[in-house]
């Protein structure tokens, strides 16, 4: 019986392997691996919670379940803009915790081979590159590949959701 487990959860690995949805904050084109995210929902109302870094801009009730929201456009110290309808609440899961991604806009799950994915550059320029784990070439397009993990630090998330 754990055999045929094991194989299963080793067969939906597979399956995402190399799946990234892609997103926008402003004119850049970012993924993110498929197997972080649980679902993606519309913006709606967020209760502030004080003594956070203004890029987590509080918590949301999803069905019964408390999640920190954290401004993508904020994290990457872009300027604040007014959410739209075509604003997007990415809801992740990291290290077992879910944690919800607002996006301006989210485009489409896309497939990008290990072969197209390159380290960035090691450049100290205003392009942080600390959340981005790699650059996915996509024809003649690229796409910044998040690393989820450093998204928000252990701290971050254990403020949020106290």
């Amino acid at each position: 019986m754990a055999e045929v487990l094991d194989e299963i959860i080793e067969t939906a690995e597979d399956t995402q392997k190399g799946k990234f949805l892609t997103f926008y904050v402003g004119k850049e084109s970012y993924g993110i691996e498929i197997k972080f995210v649980t679902e993606i929902i519309g913006i709606q109302e967020i209760t502030e919670v004080p003594e956070l870094p203004n890029y987590v801009k509080g918590i949301i009730n999803l069905r019964g379940k408390i999640i920190p929201v954290v401004d993508v456009r904020l994290r990457f110290k872009k300027e604040p803009k007014e959410y739209n309808d075509r604003t997007c609440i990415i809801v992740i899961d990291i290290k077992g915790i879910s944690v919800g991604l607002i996006v301006d806009n989210v485009s489409e799950v896309i497939n990008i081979e290990d072969s197209n994915i390159v380290p960035p550059p090691d450049i100290k320029t205003s392009f942080n590159n600390q959340y981005i784990r790699g650059i996915g070439k996509v024809e003649d397009e690229v796409k910044l590949i998040l690393d989820c993990d450093k998204l928000l630090n252990d701290d971050e998330i254990e403020i949020a959701i106290k």
